[in-house]
């Protein structure tokens, strides 16, 4: 794509806008038909079985490290721009934020992506979730609730006014990120073997992790024919959720990627689930459902705008560009979700299934 033709021909707003939308529709056409979650995928390990949920999510995470790595050696792409390499990091709010996080996406039964993706093909229990979710990000972000962040996530930052390169802070060279990856890849396909897994879904699990590529390379290739400043990003769902939620309720909305990315991925998932006639509509199962998926739902949201990032947001496109606090904020992700996977699915009352 000639990102400066379409510059040209719509503006920079609108662009960056076509761009996350174009993210958006690759995420949400693949993640419905692979059923990529985190939240399945760490219950699943919890559970002691590396099953079909982790071998896709191991596709996702490889393919995404492998095509990001592969873009920045050619030179499509630099990881230093991004927006979440080029500000502070917090351990802190890695630590506790995943943590939080981990255990909310159990309760609710899935991850903000996972969602998002469900809400697309009829789920309403999917749908009033993600909407508390969006609502305790922008609460988190600039309501009630920001001071407390902010004071979590200062606890303990990275230093240098940047966050952590792990791979030049480890002294490795250039094309490490790209044998990582593959290393990882070769792990999915044994995985994914084990479990016969058809192709079909190997390509969509894999297609997940190449929209994060999509966005990471789209915007970075904006940002360099752009007069005004852009932000180098790529598939998230704490920050988008809570922009797009505000994108509707102000007289002056502004277009960005954020605000392409959400309604695409809805697209993208509800077009796949009606070509393959997957449409239809679910409710809560009772109260106490209700009161529990609204509970992780709050949880989440919170905990992702300490963490600085969703299960998406830290664990694949955070980790294919190598960002410390990314991979400390996936580690505690699993930690908190298995945790809360024992303590409340398996060992108490009303449990759940995976």
């Amino acid at each position: 794509m000639d990102v400066l033709a379409l510059v040209e021909w719509i503006g920079e707003a609108p662009a960056a806008a076509l761009l996350g939308l174009l993210t958006g529709v690759i995420f949400g056409v693949a993640a419905q038909r692979s059923r990529f979650c985190l939240r399945a995928a760490s219950v699943e390990f919890a559970r002691g079985r590396m099953g079909d949920r982790i071998a896709v999510w191991f596709l996702t995470f490889s393919t995404a490290v492998v095509w990001v790595q592969g873009a920045r050696l050619l030179g499509l792409f630099r990881a230093s721009d991004a927006r979440m390499m080029a500000i502070p990091g917090s351990w802190s709010g890695a630590v506790i934020g995943g943590l939080i996080f981990g255990a909310g996406m159990v309760l609710a039964r899935g991850c903000p992506g996972r969602l998002l993706v469900l809400a697309a093909t009829g789920n309403l229990r999917a749908i009033t979730t993600g909407l508390v979710f969006a609502v305790a990000a922008q609460m988190s972000l600039s309501g009630m609730l920001s001071d407390l962040r902010t004071q979590l996530a200062a606890l303990w930052t990275t230093q240098g006014g940047h966050n952590m390169d792990l791979l030049s802070t480890l002294g490795l060279p250039a094309y490490s990120g790209l044998l990582i990856g593959l290393a990882f890849a070769v792990l999915a396909l044994v995985v994914a073997r084990r479990n016969r897994i058809g192709a079909a879904r190997v390509v969509f699990a894999s297609g997940v992790g190449f929209a994060v590529a999509v966005g990471w390379v789209s915007t970075f290739a904006l940002a360099q024919v752009s007069f005004d400043p852009v932000s180098v990003e790529s598939a998230t769902f704490s920050g988008p959720s809570a922009n797009t939620l505000m994108f509707f309720l102000v007289s002056d909305p502004v277009l960005n990627f954020d605000i392409g990315l959400v309604p695409g991925v809805f697209l993208g998932a509800f077009l796949a689930s009606y070509v393959n006639r997957e449409l239809s509509f679910q409710g809560f199962e009772d109260a106490a459902n209700m009161r529990r998926m609204m509970t992780g739902a709050l949880m989440m949201g919170f905990g992702a705008m300490l963490a600085g990032g969703c299960s998406i947001g830290n664990g694949v496109t955070g980790a294919s560009i190598f960002a410390g606090t990314a991979w400390l904020a996936l580690f505690s992700m699993w930690i908190g979700a298995m945790m809360t996977d024992f303590l409340v699915d398996q060992h108490g009352v009303g449990a759940q299934p995976a």
